[in-house]
Formats: structure tokens, sequence, C-alpha cells
């Protein structure tokens, strides 16, 4: 079976956005449940605290995420909860009332979609919450509850509050407040596949799935796929998965993954030392220990054999998100480790993923922290916020950097070095060359070594090939001897042919 998987994904640039964190609406909005204390958007976040951001203040924003060369957005979960993540789901058909509910909804798809934006939802369908109607219904009447089978009761009384007590029935990770599904029942099961298919239907273009890798049920992601792909054919199917993950991404289930497979090494190259270990050692995507050029170039070589190239293509490459330390945080503030990162990122294959702030430089600690308030204009980093949207509109441009092919051609000491390809036969035939000073020393690659960079497989190196720049990271610069690369900085330039 020719595995595939949808089109604009791999052209696509993508922001990821915690709702509540984003914006709060400018327009005069009469909905009661939104007229509800909060806490100040200029505080930092706590964990059960709401700050009131609103999708009809995303909506106020997509001109920011047009300017920055934005193409699709990730929000993480927008149906009703009582938590600000709202990874409890009360009620998978209705829209936070916080954030605005339906109307709000639909307004935002909309205005995207008349952007050419797509949007992606966060799907938690392995467990539901306390409030989810169906599992309340049995904390009300005991065994007596006609969807008893919808989860896995394991005895009574059920102790959904008091910790002394056993809880009796199965949860994420043991957490009460997170009722697992029982997916081998037929109805709770149907129930799930028609929340999906509904939300495709009203114009959503894919679905983030959380912790799929939970759910055990046979053929359970075969028919999510198969139902979701019968309505939208070109709807983008990603799951949460942090490890090796070719048990999901055989054609049959999932388009791609949330890459932290590609995060950790490159946090670990960009950063070195640099990275704050207080702020990794919990959440397991390993930046680090640090990588040099040779190190780098061996993690992503194995991770390009790791799946086919259709699946390269669709995954979802990030350096930060809801779940883990923010990147600038993460590399201690310093500014030209998350550059080169940010670089790596975004001439890598795949679809990159920009989570919300970090193109202006917010910080964030282990969660709550790291789910902060989109910062005010006077806090943004604006020469960083330029690189990425320098960076961004070179992708763009540049339709190698999006399909073309990944060869690795230089790894010494800490200067790393590749090639994005599309052949001779492609319309947009080009060569493109990034290289990476990643170390305190500066580096000269001279012609000779230059040569090196050639079409990948067959095609020999051309004697004459000649490079022109791009882009460059701290005064990088070409020469008719070579490409000079100062002390921690970077350059990408287009072969001649």
């Amino acid at each position: 079976m020719a595995i595939q998987t949808p089109d604009w994904v791999k052209q696509a640039v993508f922001y990821q956005i915690f709702p509540d964190r984003m914006a709060r609406t400018r327009r005069r909005v009469d909905e009661p449940a939104m007229a509800v204390p909060l806490e100040s958007w200029d505080s930092l976040p706590t964990s059960s605290g709401y700050k009131g951001g609103d999708l009809w203040g995303v909506l106020e924003k997509l001109d920011y995420l047009q300017d920055l060369g934005i193409t699709a957005i990730y929000f993480t979960p927008i149906f009703q909860s009582a938590c600000n993540h709202r990874y409890h789901t009360h009620d998978y058909y209705q829209v936070d009332p916080l954030l605005g509910g339906n109307a709000a909804f639909f307004d935002l798809l909309e205005a995207a979609h008349q952007r050419g934006m797509k949007v992606v939802l966060d799907g938690v369908f392995n467990h539901a919450s306390r409030g989810f109607f169906f599992f309340n219904d049995i904390l009300e009447n005991g065994p007596h509850s006609p969807w008893l089978d919808w989860f896995r009761v394991e005895g009574w009384p059920l102790s959904a509050y008091d910790g002394s007590q056993p809880a009796n029935y199965q949860s994420w990770v043991n957490h009460r407040a997170l009722p697992t599904f029982n997916h081998d029942h037929p109805a709770a099961r149907e129930y799930i596949m028609r929340v999906g298919e509904y939300w495709v239907r009203q114009g959503i273009d894919g679905w983030r799935l959380d912790v799929p890798y939970e759910i055990k049920t046979s053929g359970f992601w075969q028919e999510f796929r198969a139902r979701i792909k019968a309505i939208n054919s070109d709807a983008y199917i990603v799951g949460e998965v942090w490890t090796d993950a070719r048990p999901w991404l055989d054609g049959t289930q999932f388009d791609g993954v949330m890459n932290y497979l590609f995060t950790g090494p490159t946090l670990a190259f960009a950063a070195g030392n640099r990275v704050r270990m207080d702020l990794v050692e919990k959440p397991h995507y390993f930046p680090y220990p640090a990588l040099d050029a040779a190190g780098y170039g061996a993690k992503i070589q194995t991770l390009l054999d790791l799946y086919p190239w259709e699946i390269q293509l669709a995954q979802l490459n990030l350096l930060s998100s809801h779940d883990v330390a923010r990147v600038y945080s993460v590399v201690g503030e310093d500014e030209a480790s998350m550059v080169l990162a940010t670089v790596l990122l975004l001439t890598f294959p795949g679809a990159p993923s920009i989570y919300y702030g970090d193109e202006v430089g917010l910080p964030g600690e282990l969660d709550p922290d790291c789910r902060r308030t989109f910062p005010p204009e006077t806090a943004w980093n604006r020469d960083l916020l330029q690189i990425h949207k320098d960076l961004i509109a070179l992708r763009h441009q540049h339709p190698a950097l999006r399909t073309g092919t990944y060869q690795v051609g230089f790894t010494e000491g800490n200067t790393y070095g590749f090639i994005r390809t599309l052949s001779r036969e492609s319309q947009n035939a080009a060569t493109i060359l990034v290289l990476i000073n990643a170390g305190e020393v500066a580096t000269m690659l001279t012609a000779p070594q230059l040569q090196t960079f050639g079409p990948p497989r067959a095609e020999q190196p051309s004697p004459t090939q000649t490079w022109a720049t791009l882009w460059a990271y701290r005064q990088a610069h070409s020469a008719p001897d070579g490409v000079y690369l100062p002390p921690r900085s970077a350059w990408i330039g287009q072969g001649d042919r």
C-alpha cells in the first residue's frame, strides 16, 4: 500500500496556540459566561487560574500570524472543560464558553480559511473528565447507570475526589479527574468516531491526538483514519508520540507525529552545555548530553532512516510546546542557541511548528510556567522575531527547503552542514546548503570542502559548483575561497544549478 499524507502539510508552517493565553478579544462581548473574574494577564500562570484568552482574541491576531508567515494553527483543546488547559473534556460538541463558545470558533475558522490558513484541533479521546455527562451519570447512579460500560469501573463505591479512598475506576496515569474510556465498548467507540467526524464536517483541517498510544483497542486508529479521510482526504492526523512512532506510522493510522526525536538532538547540538538540565530531565525528550556535529548528524540520519519519506514530509517538528519548558528558557536565554535551533527547525523536512511567543523570545520553565500569556509588544525580542520572519519567508520561497531531499554533508567539530535538493527533473530544481557553527571558534569551509556538497545518490558533485548567499547570521559570509563561519553562526546558500 502506498502511503499518502496531505500535500498541504508538506508546505505548512504551524503555530501552536494555548487558547487561554494568546489574546483577550478587544470587541464588546455580551456573553454572561465570559463576564467572570480572571487572573491578571501580566501575572505568572498558575495551575488552576484562567487568564481569559479567547478565540475572538486569536482571530484579531490573524494579521500578525499571516505577517509572520504562518499557514496553519494547531490549538490545544478548546472544548468545554473545568480546567484552563481543557484536557478534562466535559462536552466534545461545545467549545468552552470562556473561549466564546461555538460562535467564536466558527468566526475564527471562517476568518482563518479566508486567509488560506488551516486549523487543527486537539482530540482528547483516551479519557474524558469527571464532569463528562456519561461518567457523571455513573457517579450519580452507580451500577444502575446506563453508561456504566463506557468506562472501566473496577469496584464500588467510586471515589472521584477523595484521594484517601480507592478510585475504583481506571484513569489516565491514575489521575481521578481523567476517567479512561472503555474503547472496547461499541457505543463508546462509536461516540468518539462521530466526534471526530463532526468537527471535520464543520470544516476543521485535522486532529492532533492526545496520548494516542494509550488506546490499545485493535483497529481503533485505523477506523478513525478511514472515517476522517472519507470526509476529507486532506485532513491531517498527527499523534502525540514522543519516541519511535513506527507502530502508528504505517500509512493506516497517523500522517505524522509531534517529532520530539528531532527536538532533543537539535537543542543538544545548538545549545550544547547551555541546556538547563533542571528543565529537561523530567519530560524525557533528551536535549542532552551535548552533541558535536558528528553526533548530531548521526542522530538526524537515524531519524531520517526511521520512517518513509512521505511520512517525514508530514511530521510536526517543534522546539517547544505546552508540555515542555520553552526553548528560550531551556537554552538559558542564549539568543544564538535559539537562532541556531530555529534555523535547523525551519530547514528540516516536515512541517515546522512554532509555539506561540517563542518567536519573540517568551521564556517559560516547566508547567505551568511554559503556558505564559503572549507578551505585549514592549517585551518582544524584535531581532528574534525578524529572524523568524526571514527564515519562514525563505522556506516559503524555496521548495527545496520544504520537500527537497536531506543529505548530511559536513560534520567536523561543532560545524554541521547539509543540503536540501530538488532533482533536475523537478520544475523547481535547486540545491540549498545550510551550514551551522555551534562552536566558540570561527571556522572556514574551503572551496574544495564545499565541492563535496553535491546532489545526493548517483549524481556527481560539480567541479564548478558555486554558492550564492540566501541568508546569514552573525556575519557568516561566502568568499571566493569558501564560506566563513564566525563563532555561533549560520549560513544558507543556493547552488548555481
